[in-house]
């Protein structure tokens, strides 16, 4: 994303050069698959550079960035490897299955799309119809700036798996797309109607901007606010493990946290509050291949470790092997009939603390999506995002 903004930018500020070393960055030390999205901007910059010094620009740039990932690669791995080339080697020929972490339809990168961008992202959408009746001298340079919007989600809407992440290298682009729309919106009616500035009509214009770009900031402040209340209690809740060193030396031990199927939500081991826990993850049926800790005794860096393999099966390695080693445990109860819970029983568990959940299932879109002052609360419905500790541990 960082370095698609300065290809672009570099570009609409005629510097080509720039734009080809930026494109080569974000390929070769970003993420090699973007460079569906980088092809236009560097043809361009091709065109306004010329093509033999363009092309010497990013040969060279793209040579010195290989080396010294090679060095790097060299020195953490302990052979020589080229990271980027087994990265890309491995998702086309590498057999591996990323539908094991969820399969989406064709339209979520459009229905995400417009829950983070909201009126915005129907106006980047709109921008090559609108191009069409604008009367620019640049409109074509516009377009080619803006390509790798339609281009990427195109590409990434054809993909089984899918994710929110995925979209970070247009993000800015969007943004783009869509303040070029408002601004081409205002100049076609303002062409057509051949009214002064001064006139009516005009001024009825100008205030159009202003409002339009209120509603997309209200609108994603709204998003901002129901992701906030929704959905940020996996976070909340690892704040409140004991994090004075007195109290987790009373286990006895060093603590185990243990997470079962809310292992997509944990957020991470920094929001952890002390490096003296361990996370483990629960055998809840998940049958692809989860993280485990960083083990130094098997050579560190340099090391391939037996459990991982390249298919994402679930390695047995992975699952801790008694549940009785746990002494917290992170649960999502949404209040289903059936749903096994650990933590229900209170004999052996008991809440430390608890924040609600938004229960998407059973929540209307448009109010679980938006903050809705006085009908978020009452329309959606919430489950219960629980931290247990075990009754066992002295305390």
């Amino acid at each position: 994303m960082y370095t698609m903004t300065i290809s672009v930018a570099a570009l609409m500020s005629g510097r080509p050069y720039l734009a080809t070393i930026a494109a080569a960055c974000g390929v070769l030390i970003g993420w090699p698959f973007c460079v569906l999205a980088a092809v236009p901007i560097v043809l361009y910059a091709i065109q306004m550079g010329g093509f033999k010094r363009t092309i010497v620009v990013g040969i060279l740039s793209s040579m010195l960035i290989i080396i010294v990932s090679l060095l790097a690669d060299r020195f953490f791995y302990g052979r020589w490897t080229l990271s980027i080339f087994n990265l890309v080697i491995y998702n086309v020929f590498g057999g591996g299955d990323s539908s094991l972490y969820g399969v989406e339809s064709t339209t979520f990168y459009f229905r995400n799309g417009f829950n983070n961008f909201n009126l915005a992202f129907i106006l980047a959408l709109l921008l090559p119809i609108i191009a069409l009746f604008a009367q620019r001298k640049n409109i074509r340079s516009l377009l080619v700036y803006v390509s790798p919007v339609y281009i990427w989600l195109g590409f990434m809407s054809m993909q089984p798996h899918k994710e929110e992440r995925f979209l970070y290298p247009i993000y800015t682009l969007i943004c783009l797309a869509a303040a070029a729309t408002v601004e081409m919106i205002a100049e076609i009616a303002y062409g057509r109607r051949g009214r002064t500035e001064d006139s009516t009509f005009m001024m009825i214009l100008k205030v159009c901007r202003p409002v339009i770009l209120g509603a997309i900031l209200v609108a994603s402040y709204s998003r901002s606010l129901s992701l906030l209340n929704g959905y940020s209690a996996p976070m909340k809740v690892l704040s409140h493990l004991p994090s004075d060193p007195k109290a987790i030396s009373a286990i006895q031990k060093e603590p185990v946290l243990c997470i079962g199927s809310e292992w997509h939500r944990f957020p991470s081991s920094f929001f952890v509050p002390s490096p003296m826990y361990k996370v483990h993850w629960v055998d809840d049926g998940f049958m692809g291949l989860l993280p485990l800790p960083f083990n130094s005794s098997i050579g560190g860096t340099g090391a391939a470790p037996p459990y991982f393999n390249k298919f994402n099966k679930a390695s047995p390695e992975q699952f801790i092997t008694s549940e009785d080693a746990c002494d917290f445990l992170v649960e999502l109860d949404l209040h289903r009939e059936g749903m096994h819970l650990r933590g229900s029983n209170r004999t052996l568990w008991e809440v430390v603390v608890e924040f609600p959940f938004l229960d998407k299932e059973k929540s209307p879109p448009i109010h679980r999506a938006f903050f809705i002052p006085w009908y978020w609360q009452s329309k959606n419905k919430f489950g219960a995002y629980r931290l247990l500790r075990r009754r066992t541990i002295e305390r």
